[in-house]
């Protein structure tokens, strides 16, 4: 049930995973979070700004990566250790997102991977890039 070790995977190995952001998504998100900024929530509010309708928490957008590591590469039993994500295009209610990983670096001795991290919408456009850094689960 665990995921692949470090000597499972290979430079250039990618996983992806789909979603469409959903109103309910925001919401949610906003309430766990605490983020309330008017311009994830409020219709009027995001129509007067740069953006001009609501937008998807940058945060939100972000974690399917965690989805990705944690569940399809490495996969299960994977530990995040870092983050890095530089927020290109905003993300709105009713796109399609997917997000994808991709093996930059294997560090067998330190049992480490670092992946680059690429969310594009349904136009093929970049919404966010950077980098993780993860701990794959040990071999057994």
């Amino acid at each position: 049930m665990c995921g692949k070790s470090i000597y499972d995977m290979y430079i250039g190995q990618t996983e992806s995973f789909d979603k469409t952001i959903t109103e309910a998504d925001i919401i949610l998100f906003a309430g766990v979070t605490g983020d309330m900024n008017p311009v994830h929530i409020d219709d009027v509010y995001a129509s007067c700004s740069i953006f001009h309708k609501r937008v998807a928490h940058g945060g939100l957008v972000a974690a399917l990566f965690s989805t990705v590591l944690g569940t399809r590469l490495p996969g299960v039993g994977t530990i995040y250790l870092n983050q890095e994500s530089k927020f290109i295009r905003p993300v709105y209610i009713g796109d399609t997102i997917t997000a994808k990983v991709v093996v930059r670096e294997l560090d067998v001795e330190k049992n480490r991977a670092v992946f680059d991290t690429i969310a594009v919408n349904q136009k093929g456009e970049e919404v966010i890039v950077g980098t993780a850094v993860v701990m794959p689960p040990r071999q057994e």
